[in-house]
């Protein structure tokens, strides 16, 4: 039985975002980039925020972005992830994307294997707003 390849996607620029993705840290910062403390949140605002930190609020979560973004190479394959969570890939899998999903890493498909990479700013984004007011 043949098969056939999917078409060659082209690698991700560096610092662009992943066109696919939805807004999650991206649009959450952009909207409400102002220390918590300066300026009180939309409605929209708090809501997007609340997705972001609803997705490192799981400790598995935690650990992985952790991995990810003090990875030697500044990147990580799911396959280098399962063991050291004690978890099933399918499991480690799902957790991955919601973090990408929150806007905190990106993900590039390489054969059969994810590798995912820090999302670049998204962690100093994050940081800000619970910076100090002035």
């Amino acid at each position: 039985m043949a098969t056939t390849s999917p078409p060659a996607e082209l690698p991700p620029i560096a610092g662009e975002p992943d066109r696919d993705a939805p807004p999650g840290l991206a649009g959450a910062m952009s909207a409400c980039c102002t220390p918590l403390a300066r300026a009180p949140l939309s409605a929209a605002d708090a809501e997007a925020l609340a997705a972001v930190l609803k997705a490192i609020a799981v400790p598995a979560r935690l650990r992985l972005l952790s991995m990810i973004y003090a990875r030697e190479g500044g990147e990580a394959c799911v396959c280098e992830l399962t063991e050291p969570l004690g978890l099933t890939q399918p499991t480690v899998s799902h957790h991955l994307k919601v973090l990408v999903d929150a806007g905190l890493i990106s993900r590039e498909k390489r054969g059969v294997w994810a590798y995912y990479r820090p999302v670049p700013g998204a962690l100093n984004a994050l940081a800000a707003v619970f910076g100090p007011a002035g």
